[in-house]
């Protein structure tokens, strides 16, 4: 049997070259979430301060516009925990048996 019959291409979209494609308003739109993502970094800063015992520190990332700390290095429960006198280094758990 023999078989030469074309079946011809149907396409429901039409086709876009390369170029028009990235034209596109899908381009806009990680252009804008990459600028929101930008402006939200830029709202954040790095506040470094000394800690309650020599030679330490306490990292502090803070809210421009409100002022509110976002998250702080080492937690304030240990900083707590350094201004008591008998705190060092890894004697919040004990791990003698």
């Amino acid at each position: 049997m023999q078989n030469n019959a074309k079946i011809p291409t149907v396409t429901a979209f039409p086709v876009l070259p390369a170029a028009a494609a990235s034209s596109t308003t899908g381009g806009d739109f990680s252009d804008s979430r990459a600028s929101e993502e930008a402006e939200r970094n830029a709202r954040y800063r790095l506040v470094i301060e000394e800690g309650p015992q020599a030679g330490s520190f306490i990292y502090k990332t803070m809210d421009r516009v409100t002022g509110e700390i976002v998250k702080q290095l080492p937690r304030e429960q240990v900083v707590d925990l350094m201004r008591a006198g008998s705190y060092s280094s890894g004697t919040v758990i004990d791990t003698k048996a």
